[in-house]
């Protein structure tokens, strides 16, 4: 089994132009660069699911703050440096 992939996929004129001259500043393909930009956007978006679950799991949990008390302590701070601020 090949343990790479072809993906297609149509970009606007501005987007290749711009890739264009990346690959040519960096003597660099389209492809090889799209790839690399397709990996770590995958990455990342891996990265941030992975946190988003973290929270839901710590709710599930009930490892929650109430958001009342979050906007509690929030409106606390918030009239904590207001009055600092009018010294």
């Amino acid at each position: 089994m090949s343990k790479t992939a072809v993906v297609t996929t149509r970009l606007d004129p501005d987007t290749i132009d711009l890739i264009d001259r990346v690959t040519a500043a960096r003597g660099q393909s389209r492809s090889k660069f799209i790839a690399r930009a397709v990996v770590e956007a995958a990455r990342r978006e891996a990265e941030f699911l992975a946190f988003v679950q973290e929270g839901i799991d710590q709710l599930d949990r009930g490892e929650g703050i109430p958001h009342e008390e979050v906007k509690a302590k929030l409106d606390a701070l918030i009239a904590k440096h207001e009055t600092r601020c009018r010294v």
